[in-house]
């Protein structure tokens, strides 16, 4: 079959999943519109400020919009906080002290928080040099939350079970929000001292709900990925009860100052506007996603989520099984990308990745995971993940460019 032709089929086959998508997108864009109205969000909000930022209004509106979103009691929303692992990391020293234990509830951590934590090469400053002990159970068959053996794992010191809501570079389902709840009930029953967090990066308003509508204690995530909406041009998110937000605010500037200092100098707007966008864009992705999955289930290669399987997060995992196909389709995407499109990706070492890492990523804010984008580990078995897409269109584009680069190498057969 021409590939024009593959893509065309693939895209019959997806339009009962997509007219699904757009469902959750009405309702979650209503649930942001409701937000923003119930808020009174208005344009002085979106005015710049300097210097320690007492009163700043637009940084206040913006949490007490996340707030609302989330469920919660609190939230902190800063441009300031440069990325994902940054906010985890801030979440987690705000959390614990030395002592305490962290027990991650769904094995092995994403890549760079493994220096955050202490679990491989040399950081100064991890969690483990603090003094915090570490854990973790694996899933069951690498789709859902082993219960018991979490509840098994505790111990005294236990202040802080994470909870990573999308597979990262693992071979395993991303969680929907209410498949954490039977851990959430039942660790609160028995210890209510111990903090949920969840890393909730990806998975913004894929479902209907987030984490911290089945309580959890905090949930984390980037600008530059859903919640920004393509438009957030860096900062994170970190939404939960009050007592968790109070703790982790202390880290943020100083204990005694927390939320309370902290200004912008720019506008306000583009996170305002791309939170607005969010629930469209984040659907984009989507789109893009599953019809990438059903174009290489007809080639017939390994994908998780399978095109019509339960997704929890924007990313789309491929097993390549070859390190120059793999390669092939990154170069491809990145051909396709409106950014930095002549430039051709190569592994390299990349920062706080214990693998060489190959990125496409010709995006109009750097490394922003929302838009179009693809990445591998060079590990067998070669798996690319693929996530983001601002608009469909360029989607579908980009794969066809990723399919004609692999058979021009003669690493599509």
């Amino acid at each position: 079959m021409e590939l024009h032709e593959l893509l065309l089929a693939a895209e019959k086959d997806c339009q009962p999943l997509f007219d699904r998508l757009e469902e959750t997108e009405m309702i979650n864009t209503r649930r942001v519109l409701n937000a923003f109205q119930a808020e009174d969000i208005a344009t002085r909000h979106f005015a710049p400020t300097t210097g320690y930022g007492y009163d700043d209004i637009g940084r206040d509106k913006l949490e007490a919009v996340f707030a609302r979103l989330f469920g919660t009691e609190c939230a902190i929303v800063r441009p300031a906080i440069a990325c994902g692992t940054a906010a985890l990391s801030l979440c987690l020293f705000g959390l614990l002290l030395p002592g305490d234990h962290l027990l991650s509830a769904t094995g092995a951590p994403y890549d760079t928080m493994e220096t955050v934590i202490g679990l491989s090469g040399h950081a100064v400053g991890s969690l483990k040099e603090m003094g915090v002990d570490y854990s973790q159970v694996e899933m069951k068959e690498q789709r859902e939350i082993d219960v018991d053996q979490v509840i098994a794992a505790l111990r005294p010191n236990t202040k802080v079970i994470l909870i990573q809501r999308s597979r990262g570079y693992a071979w395993r389902s991303s969680l929907q929000p209410v498949e954490m709840k039977p851990l959430i009930d039942a660790v609160h029953a028995l210890r209510p001292d111990i903090f949920i967090m969840v890393d909730n990066c990806y998975g913004e308003f894929i479902c209907e709900n987030e984490p911290t509508h089945f309580g959890a204690d905090v949930c984390v995530g980037s600008l530059i990925k859903n919640p920004g909406g393509g438009l957030a041009p860096t900062g994170a998110y970190l939404a939960g009860t009050r007592r968790a937000i109070e703790r982790i605010e202390a880290r943020l500037t100083a204990p005694g100052l927390g939320r309370e200092v902290g200004s912008y100098a720019a506008s306000y707007q583009p996170f305002y506007q791309g939170l607005f966008m969010a629930p469209h864009t984040v659907t984009q992705a989507l789109k893009t996603a599953i019809l990438a999955a059903r174009v290489f289930e007809y080639l017939g290669m390994k994908t998780t989520p399978a095109s019509d399987g339960p997704r929890a997060d924007i990313i789309q995992a491929i097993e390549m099984g070859d390190p120059n196909r793999l390669i092939a389709f990154v170069q491809g995407i990145q051909a396709a990308s409106p950014i930095d499109g002549s430039a051709v990706p190569e592994p390299w070492d990349m920062p706080g990745y214990t693998d060489q890492v190959i990125m496409a990523a010709g995006t109009f804010v750097a490394g922003a995971s929302i838009e179009l984008s693809a990445d591998a580990p060079m590990r067998p078995p070669y798996t690319v993940y693929l996530q983001g897409g601002l608009t469909y269109a360029h989607g579908k584009i980009a794969l066809l460019s990723a399919l004609e680069k692999m058979q021009k190498d003669g690493s599509l057969s």
